[in-house]
């Protein structure tokens, strides 16, 4: 696969809606008002109803219903109804069949959900500014296997791709070896195309090779990789992959105790759904 044919398809999507980019103007803001966000979203049906179906899912544990986009903000918090109104959207954007992957969108975004509300419950008994900051990549991390599985699929390469699942090696490694780009490099490369933050995109771009990141941004590419490894797209929290982020965890010299309470706390809320 070269690299002049992911270009290809990254710069074949849409653009961004002008609702993801005044929010993502609004999210560079020091002065960040909920009243402000509130009127930004109001103008985007579908994203009031991704917020309110996301909002009354069972991995928040409100409750009472919440019906109102301006109470699911109040809740949710500033920040984390930024991630749910971009990822939701980014998603709509770049939608194929995840066939190869084993899954499909509903499975995709609850698995992107699952992955920032640990990124919330871990690290707000951390940093709460790191907690802030990560939510977003969190959950929009894994968007390039989007693009990476309409090139399985469009090259007849998925049935190998299952094989090599099916057979332990990772799914990083499997998209390297048949695309020669794995989900984080391509999640960069359509974060830059769209003109998101460098932030974003440095936290981001070096999630499945760790060691390459730079010395700023290395531990949260860290975190990112272990919350990934948590909520694998395809087994979400499941015990396997659970014990991957510890291990991930200890050998990053992060915050396991707090990172296994999270994990506890999250799996009982969705024993519930």
């Amino acid at each position: 696969m070269s690299s002049s044919s992911i270009l290809e398809k990254i710069e074949s999507l849409p653009p961004l809606p002008q609702t993801i980019i005044d929010i993502e103007e609004f999210r560079k803001r020091h002065d960040k008002e909920a009243v402000d966000l509130l009127k930004i979203i109001e103008k985007d049906a579908l994203i009031i109803s991704t917020l309110l179906k996301i909002s009354n899912s069972a991995m928040f544990g409100f409750r009472s219903k919440v019906e109102t986009p301006s109470r699911a903000i109040n809740l949710l918090g500033i920040n984390f109804t930024i991630s749910i109104a971009i990822g939701g959207t980014v998603q709509n954007l770049i939608m194929t069949s995840l066939d190869p992957y084993g899954i499909n969108s509903d499975d995709f975004m609850r698995a992107s959900n699952i992955s920032s509300t640990l990124a919330s419950l871990w690290l707000s008994k951390v940093d709460i500014e790191l907690r802030e900051e990560i939510i977003l990549p969190a959950l929009l991390q894994e968007i390039g296997k989007f693009i990476l599985s309409d090139l399985l699929i469009s090259e007849q390469k998925d049935g190998i791709f299952k094989s090599k699942i099916a057979s332990g090696l990772s799914i990083e490694t499997a998209e390297k070896e048949l695309l020669g780009f794995s989900t984080s490099e391509i999640t960069s490369k359509i974060f830059g195309y769209w003109k998101l933050s460098e932030n974003l995109i440095n936290m981001i771009q070096f999630v499945d090779n760790v060691e390459e990141a730079s010395s700023e941004y290395k531990k949260k590419t860290q975190i990112l990789d272990v919350i990934k490894t948590a909520c694998q797209v395809n087994a979400p929290l499941s015990d396997e992959n659970v014990q991957k982020a510890i291990n991930k965890a200890t050998k990053y010299g992060l915050d396991v105790k707090i990172l296994k309470k999270a994990i506890e706390t999250l799996q009982d809320r969705l024993l519930d759904e």
